[in-house]
């Protein structure tokens, strides 16, 4: 498949970014440091994921790690020079993560981490922070903070509410390594498939997201940061009353709505995935 690049590509020195038949590929591109974080790294994939979220052409989006590996956490050069700077500097490269990684979760396009290799450190919030994660049986992970004197502070948001908050005591704390099916297990992945049907895997997925309303994934992001983890009370209730009205009378809902009653293809799926009802 010809590789259409997004414009902000050409200036990209970490990552590598295309998009193929309407899906943003994301990968990460330091592959002989494993595809370790460096500041660099972060702004860039900040700067991609912000330009293929506004990208009406682009309705889901991949990411993945060039080489053996998806993402092994934070790079040492640059956890070096951490360590030796200031407060004022330490602030500023954490906010820099925190900033990546709330743009990956709060992405307006469905996105799939597609995990090989080893997901260390800050590579399990990069899977954490993804709607849906698939990973080889072959991969491996690790919350590894603790074993250098740190915490995943930046990360943990977004790993406690992937594997809750009784799991990340312990694996926040022993810092201990784990395979995919533990992964699966706590809830980290959503499946795991032997390497060589990975990629048959994920553009399954990919194909079901292209039968769904792009507009209505959006809103369906929306809904579940608006309702989880509160009470079902009036409040809850009546934003739900309102926020289906809301979508339901926009024209998106009204072409689903048609379509499904005049037993056609929805106007927003491909040409080639389109059949009868």
């Amino acid at each position: 498949m010809a590789k259409k690049k997004v414009p902000a590509n050409a200036g990209f020195a970490t990552i590598e970014v295309a998009i193929r038949n309407g899906i943003g590929i994301l990968a990460l591109n330091r592959p002989d440091d494993h595809n370790a974080l460096n500041a660099i790294l972060v702004a860039e994939l900040t700067e991609a994921l912000l330009h293929l979220g506004a990208d009406d052409g682009v309705r889901a989006i991949v990411l993945t790690g060039n080489g053996a590996s998806f993402c092994a956490g934070a790079d040492r050069t640059w956890m070096k020079k951490m360590a030796a700077g200031s407060r004022a500097e330490n602030l500023a490269e954490a906010n820099a993560l925190a900033r990546m990684l709330q743009t990956l979760n709060d992405a307006p396009k469905p996105t799939v981490a597609r995990i090989h290799g080893a997901a260390y450190g800050s590579g399990v919030g990069l899977v954490a922070c993804c709607d849906i994660a698939i990973a080889a049986v072959e991969a491996t992970f690790e919350i590894s903070d603790a074993k250098l004197g740190l915490i995943p502070a930046v990360v943990s948001p977004y790993v406690i509410e992937a594997i809750g908050a009784r799991q990340a005591r312990r694996y926040f704390l022993t810092a201990e390594p784990f395979e995919a099916a533990e992964a699966y297990r706590l809830g980290l992945v959503h499946d795991i498939v032997p390497i060589l049907q990975l990629d048959d895997r994920i553009n399954e997925v990919l194909g079901t997201l292209l039968l769904a309303g792009p507009n209505a994934q959006r809103e369906c992001k929306t809904l579940i940061r608006a309702v989880a983890h509160r009470p079902v009370d009036h409040a809850v209730i009546a934003a739900t009353v309102r926020h289906i009205v809301t979508v339901r009378t926009k024209p998106e809902g009204k072409e689903g709505v048609a379509a499904f009653l005049g037993k056609r293809p929805a106007g927003w799926i491909p040409a080639d995935l389109r059949k009868p009802r």
